[in-house]
Parts: C-alpha cells; sequence; structure tokens
C-alpha cells in the first residue's frame, strides 16, 4: 500500500486532462473522490503500520530507493494527507476565473504525491530523489498564469532549487561515504572509523546541506524566491508557504540533523552555532519585512519566511525538545498559515484587490473570511489557547533546557517576532473592522463571503487551530515519543 499512496495522486492527476469529462463539475468530483480516498489509505497504513520497508529499486551497495513508516514520515504524512481533501476542494472554486484549470490541477495533484513521497521515504537517496522531483512538478504551479512576472518567478525558484539541492547532493555524498548506510536512524549513522580526523570537514558539509536543504526552507539569504512567488494562484501559494514545498524543507533538514549526521556529533559544534545564528536571523529579519510589505500575499510570504526559521531553529537545539518544538510548528504553523493564506485568497478572488490599504471596511462585508483571518492572526502571534502559543512555548522551553548560550538569545528573537507578527497581522484586521468614521461603505458594493467550496475548509482550519490550542497534549506527547526513540510500531 505504501507505493500506492505515492502513485494514486500521479494517476489521477494525469486522467484529468486525459479523460472526456462532460462537465467541470465530473472531473471535480472525480479528482476529489481520487485525493480523499487516497488520504484515507495514508490515515490506514499510518495507524496500521509496519517495521518493515518497501524496496522500489537497488542499485548497489547500499544505495537504493525504499519507503518505510516511521514517527517522522507518521507526523509529515498524515499533516499533508490531512490538508490536501480540503485545499482541493478550495482551489476549484479559486480556479473558476483562472485558464487552464485541468493543467494546474494535473500538477497540484502530482504534488500530493510527490510530498508523500519525501514523507514515506526510508533513506537520504530516496528523500533527495522526491525532493528534486518536487521542484520539477512545482515550477509549472508558479509559472501558471504565464504572465511575465509569473516566469520569472518560476525561473528564480527553479535556480534557487537546484543550486540549493546541488549543496544538499554533496551532503548526501558524504553521508553514503562515511556513513553506515543511508537509511534514517534515530542518532545518526556516521561511522567514527570512517571520519578519523575529517570532523570538521564533515561539519563544513552539514553547514552546505544545512543551506541548501534550507533554500526550499527560506532561510535568509536564499528567501527572495519565495514572496516572487506569491505571483501564482493562492492554492499554490498556500501549497508552497504552508504544505508541501517549505516544510519540505525543514522536513528535510530534520532528517538531516537527526536521522543522518546525528546530533551527537553536530551539537556544540561550531557548524551547529552557525546554522543556529541562521535561523535566528531568519526569524527577525522575516517579520521585520512583513511589517514594511504593503502587498497581502507577499506580507503573509515574509510571515513564512520568519516561521519556517523558528522550526530550523527547534532542530537547531539538537536536543529531544528541540524536536518537539521543531514537529510542533511544523504542524500547528501549517494549519494557520493555509488558513490565513486562503483568506488572502478569498478576498482576491471576491474583490481583486491585492494590497493592505486595499482592505478598508471589508470585514462587514466579509465577516467570516475576516473573522477565521483574526484567529489565524492570533494563533500566529501566540495567543494562550490557540495552536501557535503552544508550538512556541515549546520551542522556547528547549531553548532554556539546552543550557546554549545563543539558544538563549534564540529566546529574544521569538519574542521579538511575537510584537512583529502582532504588528503586521493586526494591522490587517483593525483595517478591515475599524476603517474610520469617514469611511464610504458605498464603495464596498457587491463585496460578500465566498461560497461553501472556500469557507468549508476556513472553518475546518479554525477549528483545527482552537482544538490544538486547547487539547494539544495527545499530539505533543507523539512528539515527545518519536524525538526520544520512544515510539516504536506496534
Amino acid at each position: 500500500m505504501i507505493i500506492l499512496v505515492i502513485l494514486i495522486p500521479f494517476i489521477a492527476g494525469i486522467l484529468i486532462p486525459l479523460l472526456p469529462f462532460k462537465k467541470r463539475s465530473h472531473w471535480q468530483i472525480f479528482l476529489e473522490c481520487a485525493v480523499i480516498l487516497n488520504s484515507i489509505m495514508v490515515w490506514y497504513l499510518l495507524l496500521h503500520h509496519s517495521d518493515s520497508a518497501f524496496l522500489l529499486a537497488h542499485f548497489t551497495g547500499n544505495l537504493s530507493i525504499c519507503f518505510k513508516v516511521d514517527g517522522m514520515s507518521m507526523v509529515f504524512a498524515g499533516l499533508v494527507s490531512a490538508l490536501w481533501p480540503f485545499a482541493t476542494l478550495y482551489a476549484f472554486e479559486y480556479m473558476t476565473k483562472e485558464e487552464h484549470e485541468k493543467i494546474f490541477f494535473l500538477f497540484y495533484t502530482v504534488t500530493y504525491g510527490v510530498t508523500l513521497g519525501i514523507a514515506l521515504s526510508a533513506n537520504l537517496l530516496t528523500m533527495y530523489f522526491f525532493y528534486e522531483l518536487l521542484t520539477l512538478v512545482t515550477v509549472p504551479l508558479v509559472m501558471h498564469t504565464l504572465t511575465r512576472e509569473a516566469i520569472l518567478a518560476s525561473r528564480k525558484y527553479l535556480y534557487y532549487s537546484l543550486g540549493g539541492a546541488a549543496f544538499a547532493f554533496i551532503g548526501l555524498i558524504m553521508i553514503i561515504v562515511y556513513g553506515t548506510t543511508t537509511d534514517f536512524v534515530l542518532g545518526g549513522i556516521l561511522s567514527p572509523a570512517k571520519i578519523g580526523d575529517r570532523t570538521n570537514i564533515l561539519l563544513f558539509v552539514y553547514v552546505m546541506a544545512f543551506m541548501g536543504f534550507g533554500v526550499k526552507a527560506a532561510v535568509c539569504p536564499f528567501n527572495s524566491w519565495l514572496p516572487q512567488a506569491g505571483v501564482a494562484p493562492t492554492p499554490v501559494t498556500a501549497l508552497l508557504h504552508a504544505v508541501a514545498v517549505v516544510k519540505s524543507g525543514a522536513f528535510a533538514i530534520i532528517r538531516l540533523t537527526y536521522y543522518s549526521f546525528g546530533t551527537d556529533f553536530l551539537r556544540g559544534t561550531w557548524a551547529q552555532n552557525i546554522v543556529m545564528l541562521v535561523t535566528m536571523f531568519t526569524i527577525v529579519y522575516g517579520c521585520s519585512r512583513a511589517v514594511k510589505e504593503t502587498h497581502l500575499k507577499r506580507r503573509l510570504a515574509y510571515s513564512t519566511i520568519s516561521n519556517l526559521s523558528y522550526i530550523l531553529f527547534g532542530a537547531a537545539i539538537m536536543t529531544p525538545l528541540g524536536l518537539v518544538g521543531a514537529l510542533s510548528h511544523l504542524v500547528f504553523h501549517a494549519v494557520i498559515k493555509i488558513s490565513s493564506f486562503f483568506c488572502a485568497g478569498a478576498v482576491i478572488h471576491q474583490t481583486e484587490r491585492n494590497y493592505v490599504h486595499e482592505l478598508d471596511g471589508i470585514g462587514y462585508k466579509m465577516p467570516c473570511v475576516f473573522g477565521i483571518f483574526t484567529v489565524s492572526a492570533l494563533a500566529l502571534m501566540g495567543m494562550p489557547g490557540l495552536a501557535g502559543f503552544i508550538s512556541k512555548w515549546s520551542l522556547a522551553s528547549a531553548a532554556v533546557d539546552s543550557g546554549n548560550v545563543i539558544a538563549y538569545f534564540g529566546i529574544a528573537c521569538l519574542l521579538i517576532s511575537a510584537l512583529l507578527t502582532a504588528i503586521y497581522m493586526m494591522s490587517i484586521v483593525i483595517r478591515a473592522f475599524f476603517p474610520g468614521k469617514d469611511f464610504d461603505y458605498s464603495t464596498l458594493n457587491g463585496i460578500k463571503d465566498p461560497n461553501w467550496k472556500m469557507l468549508v475548509p476556513l472553518f475546518v482550519f479554525t477549528c483545527f487551530i482552537i482544538l490544538f490550542g486547547v487539547y494539544s497534549q495527545p499530539l505533543v506527547n507523539f512528539f515527545h515519543e518519536v524525538a526520544t526513540g520512544l515510539w516504536s510500531f506496534q
């Protein structure tokens, strides 16, 4: 079944432009059913897991394409499969105003399968293969509108991603040479006998690979592709910013750090200090740029840049608690950010307004959308009772527990980020609901909330944000088991 859940999105996506559907609604029903069926199969696979791996192809030595369910893959595959059906439903309504719908949904659905391939990879080679494939299937999504801006954005995304993958490939080679295997093993797979006096070389390669995988996770200075990719349709930008692409980068870095090089090898070294400083700088930089940005989607893009480095900061702490914080924010931020992006997309779809200063008073015309956006804004700030607070508290606790002086400065970065997040998110909410006494509401005639295809996913995401805020302990306990190696197959 493990290979089937990867192949079904490929097959369903390819069939969309090939089968002779008579009505638009027919292929939409077909696609939504295929995505829902695949998500059900993924969850069945995760809940009825086994310790065996599925070998698809063997090349030579310990090089193979292989898939396996472990704790990390359960987190990422579970997240992706839970969000994708709702994202697809939302995209049906949004894409009514766009051309070449079937080609769009071909690549959109194939991306689902590729992302699952990353999540379910049993070794570094398999993950790297699907990581590269993810770039190839998402480039057409970024350039979908075929405007000059979209083409330039897709080129930049492609160049950055391929360049980053080249650095990550060096890390793969070093793991092959100096590791006992390429399989993911908590604690790392480097062989002390093979390393010898080459410790600093391996640390340098780790930093290179971290930054290489970090391109998709938008670490500074390799983040400029992400705001520029906002020219793509909102379902794509939400896909890039919340679920598939950027989270794949963060997921790959966690695998590289905890399951390939190993924290015992990295902790306390200059390499750890460098990557931690990079993540801390990116946290503050992203928030600062978001405050300055006036374009709605680009503001959320800079917010994503900042919040992704929350995840990487947790990974860079290199302790079990750091990994718990990283996994918590990986999951909770995905739900929060896809909700906020879909709210932005609903506004653009209904009003064709793209800038923050154009949103005055719209909250009264679109109360559902902006009510949900307010919840996501508060969650992103870290308001107690919402999901964002849980993950940020976990990260701060991990930093304190680590005893690392640099990590203490990371807590200050988190506090600065919370303040700046309140400014750039709540300023949108205030404009939407409190435009001023002299505001002319006649300029908003005809504006209203979107239909159920957009609202249902938004309400579901809001419920998750609240649920994870008030009842996250079982999920956090699971993260603890994964991070400490206590999780095992039943």
